[in-house]
């Protein structure tokens, strides 16, 4: 183990790659509680919905964003 308590072969993540997850797993939650403050409560079917689709835009975002500098070191 180098001097940073790393491996060679282990990834880096930085903070905003943390802070980052965190919002996108929190991002579905937030988003099924505005719909039921703007319209009410939504049915299993909207709710599944709202939240697949959310989680999906999120995963890809984050995948672009943050793909190259989570890389390994070469």
């Amino acid at each position: 183990m180098g001097r940073g308590g790393r491996r060679p072969d282990e990834p880096i993540y930085l903070r905003r790659h943390v802070m980052a997850l965190a919002g996108a797993v929190a991002l579905p939650v937030v988003a099924v509680q505005l719909y039921q403050i703007l319209f009410g409560p939504p049915s299993f079917g909207t709710l599944l919905l709202i939240v697949i689709s959310i989680s999906i835009l999120s995963g890809l975002v984050l995948h672009i964003l943050f793909r190259s500098s989570a890389q390994n070191e070469p």
